[in-house]
C-alpha cells in the first residue's frame, strides 16, 4: 500500500464506525492514521504475518480469504465503504505476539484509512474503557471454554482408545490364563504317567528310546504344517484309526494334539516299534502330554508376546519416554496408532504402502499420534465396517507425505470446504473421537508448519498430510 495523505475529521464521521466519536477523538485519528490506496491483485494483509495495522475501506472491492490445507477459500468479498479488517483484537492483553488470521487483496483498486495496530490499541482502551473489559472477558471466556472442551475431547478420545487396548489385551490374558490351567493339569498327567511307566520297571535302553522319540516329536512343533479345516479333520482322522487299531482307548481325544504338533502316522510307527506291547499306551500318552505341554507353552509365549507389543504400541502411541520434538520415524507412529486401533479396523482391508528411506520427520511424534488417530478412524467409519483402508508414504518437493484413504461413499464438494472447521462434524452423536479435524490441522499446520489436504470422489477419499523434511525456525513452532 502506498501512502497518499491524510483524512479529515468530517470525512471520519462519515464511516459507519467512527460516526459516534467526539471532535477531539476524530482529531486524534486524523493525526496518527493515513490514507493508503493499492491496486488491484494487491495484498492489504497476509494471513500469519504479524499483524501491523488496521485498515477501513474507503472505496474499491476486496477479497478476504483463508488458507485451508494448500488452497485459498474466500470468505467473503465486498465493496461496502466502511467494513474494516487488521488488528481488530489489538487492544486485547495478550503476551503473544498476534497474527493476522486471514488475508486480504484487492479486488480492484481501492483506498483505506489505516492506523498502526499501537494506535488502534490506545484508541480502544482509552476511550472504551468498560467495552474493552467486557470483550477481554468475553475473548478470554471463549478460549478458555475452547480450552476445557479440547481436554475433554482429548478425555473422551483416551477413554476410547484405552476401552479398545483393554479388550485387545483382555483377549491373550485370558488365553495365557487358560493355557496356564490347563498346563498345570497336563504336567500332573506327565508325573502321573512316569509313575506308572516307572513301576513296570522299564529298561533303561527303552526309557532313553522314548526320551529321543519325545524330543523328535517336541523339535518338530515349530515346523508344523499350517492345515485347512478339511486337511486337519482328515488327518485327526488318520490318526485316530492308528490310534485305534494300536488298542489305544480314547484316541479321538488324543489325535487332535499330534495334528497341532505336526505329528504323522509315521512317526507313531516308529513309536510302535521300539515300545513293547504291553507300554504302548502309555508310551504314546507320555508322548501327547509332552506335546501338549509344548503347545500350551507356544500359546502362553504367544499370548504374552501380544500383551508385550500392545504395551509397547500404546508407550509408542503416546512417547511417554520421548522428548516432545523429536525426528522421528513416521511410520512408527503410524503402525502404533493402526495397532492401538486394530479393535475397529476387525473387517478392513488394510493396505500399508510405506517408503523405507523417507528420512525422520521432525514432529510433535505425540500429537502427530492424534492426526493419525483422527484420519483413521475417520476412514473406517466412512467404510462402515467393510472397505480397504490404504496408508501410503512418499517423499516429494522436500516433504514427507502420508496418504490416509478409504473406499466409502466420500465426502461431498459442498462438505470439503467445512470440514476443517472447529466443531463441525457430519458424525451422529457419539460416533468419532471427538479430536475433529480441526485439531487434527491446526497441529499439523500450525505445530509443524505442514499442510492437510482431501481429495475425494466416491470410493476413493484421501487425506494428504504434507510435513516439512526440516526444522522450522523454533519461533515459529507454536
Amino acid at each position: 500500500m502506498d501512502r497518499v495523505g491524510t483524512l479529515e475529521p468530517d470525512d471520519l464521521r462519515k464511516l459507519f464506525l467512527f460516526e459516534k466519536l467526539s471532535e477531539e477523538q476524530l482529531a486524534w485519528l486524523s493525526e496518527h492514521g493515513w490514507v493508503a490506496e493499492a491496486e488491484a491483485g494487491e495484498f492489504l494483509l497476509r494471513e500469519g504475518e504479524p499483524v501491523e495495522v488496521f485498515v477501513v475501506l474507503l472505496s474499491g472491492t476486496m477479497a478476504m480469504s483463508r488458507r485451508v490445507g494448500q488452497d485459498d477459500v474466500e470468505t467473503i468479498r465486498t465493496d461496502q465503504v466502511g467494513v474494516y479488517a487488521g488488528a481488530t483484537q489489538s487492544y486485547l492483553d495478550s503476551s503473544d505476539r498476534q497474527t493476522y488470521t486471514a488475508t486480504v487483496r484487492t479486488v480492484s483498486p481501492v483506498r483505506v484509512f489505516a492506523l498502526t495496530d499501537d494506535d488502534f490499541a490506545w484508541a480502544m482502551r482509552t476511550w472504551f474503557p468498560m467495552a474493552i473489559h467486557l470483550l477481554d472477558g468475553l475473548m478470554m471466556g471463549m478460549r478458555r471454554g475452547q480450552e476445557i472442551i479440547g481436554q475433554r475431547q482429548h478425555l473422551l478420545a483416551l477413554g476410547a482408545l484405552s476401552a479398545g487396548l483393554t479388550h485387545e489385551l483382555n483377549n491373550p490374558a485370558a488365553a495365557a490364563v487358560r493355557a496356564t490351567s490347563e498346563l498345570r493339569g497336563r504336567v500332573a498327567g506327565m508325573r502321573s504317567k512316569l509313575s506308572m511307566m516307572a513301576h513296570k520297571e522299564i529298561e533303561p535302553v527303552l526309557l532313553e528310546m522314548l526320551v529321543e522319540l519325545q524330543e523328535e516329536a517336541i523339535g518338530g512343533v515349530a515346523d508344523a504344517p499350517t492345515l485347512s479345516a478339511v486337511q486337519e479333520s482328515e488327518r485327526e482322522d488318520e490318526i485316530g484309526d492308528w490310534l485305534e487299531e494300536h488298542g489305544v482307548e480314547d484316541g479321538w481325544d488324543l489325535a487332535p494334539i499330534f495334528v497341532n504338533a505336526g505329528t504323522t502316522t509315521e512317526f507313531l510307527d516308529k513309536i510302535a516299534d521300539r515300545a513293547p506291547e504291553d507300554l504302548l499306551e502309555l508310551a504314546v500318552r507320555w508322548v501327547s502330554y509332552c506335546l501338549e505341554t509344548e503347545l500350551l507353552i507356544n500359546e502362553i509365549t504367544d499370548s504374552v508376546t501380544r500383551m508385550s507389543t500392545l504395551v509397547s504400541a500404546a508407550k509408542q502411541y503416546s512417547h511417554m519416554d520421548r522428548a516432545p520434538f523429536e525426528r522421528a520415524d513416521i511410520h512408527l507412529g503410524l503402525k502404533s496408532t493402526m495397532i492401538m486401533l486394530s479393535g475397529k479396523l476387525q473387517g478392513i482391508e488394510v493396505v500399508k504402502d510405506f517408503d523405507r528411506t523417507l528420512p525422520p520427520v521432525p514432529v510433535y511424534a505425540g500429537e502427530l499420534n492424534q492426526v493419525w488417530t483422527n484420519l483413521i478412524d475417520n476412514a473406517v467409519q466412512a467404510m462402515n465396517g467393510s472397505g480397504t483402508l490404504t496408508v501410503r508414504t512418499y517423499e516429494e518437493n522436500g516433504n514427507a507425505r502420508v496418504e490416509i484413504g478409504d473406499t466409502g461413499p466420500g465426502i461431498p464438494p459442498e462438505l470439503r470446504q467445512r470440514i476443517f472447521e472447529p466443531f463441525f462434524t457430519t458424525k451422529p452423536v457419539g460416533q468419532g473421537t471427538g479430536l475433529g479435524l480441526d485439531v487434527a490441522y491446526r497441529i499439523v499446520v500450525g505445530r509443524h508448519g505442514g499442510s492437510l489436504t482431501v481429495e475425494s470422489e466416491p470410493g476413493n477419499t484421501r487425506f494428504i498430510v504434507c510435513l516439512p523434511l526440516t526444522e522450522r525456525p523454533a519461533e515459529a513452532a507454536v
